[in-house]
C-alpha cells in the first residue's frame, strides 16, 4: 500500500519534536546532533524521498531545540538587562500591564552570559504612568528570570504553559531608567479592527467575544468569561474553527461565483478565479486570526476542500488531516505540546471516523439527527481528551453543546463575520451586530443556568485516568461499526459507574498527610488526616491579585480550621481565595491581627487531637503583648507516636529559645521559621531540635536570598536532610507512627533523592 506523501511527512514532524524533547531532558548538547543534517542532504541526493523526510524531521528538531536554547541563561536571572523591544500584546492586570515583548537587542551585564538568543518574553509594567500599544517599539530595562512556575501535585503547569507557547523568560520592567517610546506602532489590520471594534455601541461583552469569535483575540475575554465556558465545556466554542475560516472561504467563493455569472454568463462556470479568491480568503482570514495551531489545521484542510470541490484531484480526509499536522508542525514545532492542537486534530478525526462511508444526510430531518449524533459520538472522546489535558470535566456538556453548537454556527458566528462585512456602511453592520448581541445573551443565559444545575467536576485524581478510559472506550463502542450491544451497555454502565468509586487511598486513624505547597515567597501547608483538614497559612497575594491558594484545589473545599500564624502578606494573602470559592469552620490567628475574617486566637497551652494525632500551641502567650508581628506567630506542634512535626511562622530566634524546652527532641521534621531567614533557626534552638527533615519554604530567585546561607550550613553541621520549595517543589509526607517517614517532592531534580 502505498503511504504517499502527508502521513510520512507528518510522522517524520513528530519524530523530530519527539528526538529533540528527549535530547533536551537527557541534556545532550544541540551540536551532538549536526550530524542529522548532513545525514539529511545525503539521503536528499542518493534517495530524494527518505532525504526530504528526514529533512523534515531535521527541521522540527533544530525548531525545538533553539527554541529551548533561547531561553533566558541562568546567569542573567535578577540581573538588569537593558533592551529594545516591540510590543506584542499589552493587557490590563489589576495595577499592572501584562506585556509579550519580542526582543530586537539585548545588553546584560558585562562579565555576564550573552542574551542575544532571547526572543520573546513576558514582563509586568507597574504603574499606570505609561501607555503600552501592540506594535511599538520601546527601549526599556527589564529584570528577567528563566521561565519558572509553582510545582504542586495536579495543578496547571504553568512553566510548561511558558514553554510551549515559546516564552523564553518572564519578569518586570524597571522603573529606573525611564522606559522610551522608539517608535509608534506600525499600521496593522488586526489591531485597526480591534480599535474599530472598540468604537462600537456595544455592551462590553459582546465586544469582548466578537474579538474571540472572529479576530482570534481570546485574551480579550475575562477570567468570569473562561470560568463560565470552562465550567460547560464549550471552550471550543471560541477558537478559531474550521467552522469560521469555511464560513469565511464559502461566502467569498458565493459572491464571486455570484460576480463571475454576471461578467461572463455563457462561460462563468469555467472560470478558475472564484476558487483561487475563496481560497485567499481562506488565507487571508487564517493569518488575521493569529494562525493559531487550530485555525491553521482548518486553513489547510478547507484549501484540500476548495480544492475537491472545485473537480482537481480528490485526496483522502486522511491525507488532508496529515497534511495539515504535518505543516502545522514544520511552521510551529512547539505546537507538539499545546492541548488545543491535539484537541482540535483529534476531534476532527473522531468526526473522518464515524462520518466515512456514510450518506450524506438528506432534508432538515437528516441533518438534525446527523447533529444529534455527531455531538454525542463526539462528546465523551472531547471529555476524555479534556480530562487527561486539564484534570476536569463538564458532566452537562453533551446536552449543552447540542443547543450551543449550532446555536453559535448557525446564528452567532454567520452573524459576527456579516456585520465585519457590512461594517462600511451606516448602521447596517452594526444592526447586524445588535442580533449577534441579542444572540449571545441567550447562550450565556444557557450556560448560567447550565453552571448552577450541572457545575465542573474535578474528579479525584486517581480517577482521571480510569474515567478518561472508560469514555474513550464508550466513544470508540458507539461510533465504530460490527461492535456488539452488548460492548455499548457495557461501556456506557462503566462510564456511569466509574465516577462513583473512589480510587484513593484510604487514610487510616492515627495517620496524617502533610503538604508543604510551592507558593513562592510565602507559606500554605496542609494537614490531613481521616476525618479532618486543617490549613495552616494561606500563601501570599501577588501585586497583581493572584493567589497561588486558587489554583491548589477546585472550588467548594471544607476545611476544619485555617491557621494564619500572623497577617503579613505571604502568610496571609490567600484568605480571599478562601472565603471566595471554599468553606471554612473556624478562623485560627494571633491575637491582635488585623484579619479580614472573625477568628479565635491561638495561645501558647491549647491543645486537641483529631483521628490519633496530637496538636498543640507553643505560643504565643495569652493575653495582649507588645510582640512584633513576626513573634506573634502561632507556632504549632503536631505529633503522631513519636514522630514530631514543628512549624514556626516567623518568629524569632529569641522568641524560639523562649518555648525551646517545651517541645519533644528530636523533631522529626521542621519548616524552618521565616523561610530560612537568618534571624531565626538559633544555634541553640537547632541543636536541641536536632531535626531529621528540615522544609524551607521560599520562592526561587526570591530577592531575600532565603534560605540564607548561615542557616543552611547549620542545618548540615547538625545532619538534617534540607529540602526547599523553591527547588523541589511542594513537598509531601506522611506521619504514621507505623512506618517511616519518606519525603516525597514534586519537582523531580536530577541527583536527587526522596530519603537521605
Amino acid at each position: 500500500m502505498r503511504l504517499g506523501v502527508a502521513m510520512p511527512a507528518a510522522v517524520a514532524a513528530l519524530a523530530g519534536g519527539l528526538f529533540a524533547w528527549y535530547s533536551i531532558a537527557a541534556g545532550l548538547p544541540f551540536n551532538a546532533f549536526g550530524g542529522l543534517s548532513l545525514a539529511a542532504l545525503l539521503a536528499l541526493v542518493w534517495r530524494p524521498r527518505l532525504g526530504v523526510w528526514l529533512l523534515i524531521g531535521v527541521w522540527v528538531f533544530v525548531g525545538v531545540q533553539s527554541e529551548w536554547a533561547s531561553r533566558l541563561p541562568a546567569g542573567l536571572s535578577g540581573e538588569d538587562i537593558a533592551v529594545e523591544a516591540t510590543i506584542l500584546t499589552a493587557q490590563p492586570n489589576g495595577d499592572a500591564t501584562r506585556l509579550l515583548l519580542s526582543i530586537d537587542q539585548c545588553r546584560g551585564p558585562a562579565q555576564r552570559p550573552s542574551c542575544s538568543m532571547l526572543d520573546k518574553v513576558r514582563v509586568s509594567a507597574y504603574g499606570d504612568d505609561l501607555l503600552f500599544q501592540p506594535g511599538e517599539q520601546w527601549q526599556m530595562t527589564l529584570r528577567l528570570r528563566p521561565p519558572s512556575g509553582f510545582a504542586n501535585p495536579g495543578t496547571f503547569n504553568y512553566e510548561q504553559w511558558l514553554w510551549r507557547e515559546g516564552i523564553h523568560a518572564t519578569g518586570y520592567l524597571r522603573p529606573e531608567p525611564p522606559p522610551v517610546r522608539l517608535s509608534p506602532a506600525g499600521p496593522s489590520i488586526r489591531q485597526l479592527a480591534l480599535d474599530f471594534l472598540a468604537d462600537q455601541p456595544l455592551d462590553a461583552r459582546t465586544k469582548r467575544w466578537l474579538a474571540a469569535l472572529t479576530l482570534g483575540e481570546s485574551e480579550q475575554l475575562t477570567q468570569d468569561d473562561w470560568s463560565l465556558l470552562n465550567a460547560t465545556g464549550t471552550t471550543h466554542l471560541v477558537v478559531i474553527s474550521g467552522l469560521h475560516v469555511g464560513l469565511v472561504a464559502s461566502f467569498v467563493l458565493l459572491l464571486a461565483k455570484l460576480a463571475a455569472r454576471f461578467t461572463t454568463p455563457t462561460h462563468w462556470r469555467m472560470r478558475t478565479w472564484p476558487w483561487w479568491l475563496a481560497a485567499l480568503a481562506c488565507v487571508g482570514y487564517a493569518v488575521l486570526a493569529g494562525m493559531a495551531p487550530p485555525a491553521m489545521r482548518a486553513m489547510v484542510m478547507s484549501l484540500i476542500g476548495l480544492w475537491v470541490l472545485s473537480g482537481r484531484h480528490a485526496p483522502s480526509p486522511w491525507q488532508g488531516w496529515w497534511l495539515a499536522l504535518a505543516l502545522v508542525l514544520i511552521v510551529d514545532p512547539l505546537a507538539l505540546w499545546r492541548p488545543g492542537m491535539w484537541l482540535s486534530f483529534v476531534a476532527v478525526a473522531w468526526l473522518i471516523l464515524i462520518w466515512q462511508g456514510r450518506q450524506r444526510p438528506q432534508g432538515i430531518k437528516g441533518w438534525c439527527w446527523a447533529l444529534v449524533r455527531t455531538q454525542l459520538l463526539l462528546a465523551p472522546l472531547m471529555a476524555a481528551a479534556v480530562l487527561v489535558a486539564f484534570g476536569r470535566v463538564a458532566p452537562a456538556a453533551p446536552l449543552i453543546n447540542l443547543v450551543a453548537v449550532p446555536w453559535v454556527s448557525s446564528v452567532m458566528v454567520p452573524t459576527a463575520l456579516l456585520g465585519w462585512l457590512l461594517a462600511p456602511l451606516p448602521w447596517v453592520g452594526e444592526a447586524v451586530w445588535w442580533l449577534f448581541e441579542a444572540a449571545l445573551n441567550i447562550l450565556h443565559v444557557l450556560l448560567t443556568l447550565a453552571v448552577q444545575h450541572w457545575p465542573l467536576w474535578e474528579p479525584e485524581r486517581p480517577l482521571t485516568y480510569p474515567l478518561a478510559l472508560a469514555l474513550l472506550l464508550l466513544s470508540l463502542c458507539w461510533g465504530l461499526p460490527a461492535v456488539m450491544p452488548g460492548g455499548r451497555l457495557l461501556s456506557s454502565v462503566l462510564v456511569v459507574a466509574l465516577p462513583w468509586w473512589s480510587l484513593a487511598p484510604a487514610m487510616s486513624p492515627g495517620a496524617l498527610r502533610v503538604s508543604v505547597h510551592d507558593v513562592g515567597q510565602g507559606q500554605l501547608i496542609e494537614l490531613r488526616s481521616q476525618h479532618y483538614r486543617l490549613l495552616y497559612d494561606t500563601g501570599p497575594q501577588f501585586r497583581g491579585g493572584f493567589m497561588p491558594l486558587e489554583a491548589l484545589w477546585s472550588p467548594g473545599q471544607q476545611f476544619d480550621q485555617v491557621i494564619v500564624s500572623h497577617a503579613d502578606n505571604d502568610h496571609a494573602g490567600g484568605i480571599g481565595a478562601l472565603l471566595a470559592d471554599h468553606r471554612v469552620s473556624q478562623w485560627i490567628a494571633p491575637a491582635g491581627e488585623a484579619l479580614p475574617v472573625s477568628n479565635t486566637a491561638c495561645q501558647r497551652g491549647q491543645a486537641w487531637q483529631r483521628d490519633g494525632v496530637d496538636y498543640r500551641f507553643l505560643w504565643p502567650p495569652a493575653g495582649a503583648n507588645a510582640l512584633s508581628a513576626n513573634d506573634r506567630s502561632c507556632v504549632l506542634e503536631v505529633r503522631v507516636g513519636e514522630q514530631r512535626l514543628l512549624i514556626t511562622g516567623d518568629v524569632s530566634s529569641e522568641v524560639e529559645r523562649r518555648f525551646l524546652l517545651d517541645v519533644g527532641s528530636p523533631v522529626s521534621v521542621l519548616v524552618a521559621g521565616h523561610h530560612g531567614s537568618g534571624s531565626s533557626s538559633g544555634i541553640q534552638f537547632v541543636r536541641r531540635m536536632a531535626p531529621q527533615q528540615v522544609i524551607f519554604s521560599a520562592g526561587r530567585d526570591n530577592p531575600f536570598d532565603h534560605p540564607v546561607d548561615s542557616v543552611v550550613r547549620l542545618f548540615r553541621q547538625q545532619g538534617s536532610c534540607l529540602w526547599s520549595t523553591a527547588q523541589d517543589g511542594a513537598l509531601r509526607f506522611w506521619l504514621d507512627a507505623r512506618h517511616p517517614m519518606q519525603m516525597t517532592t514534586t519537582r523531580k531534580l536530577p541527583g536527587r533523592r526522596n530519603q537521605c
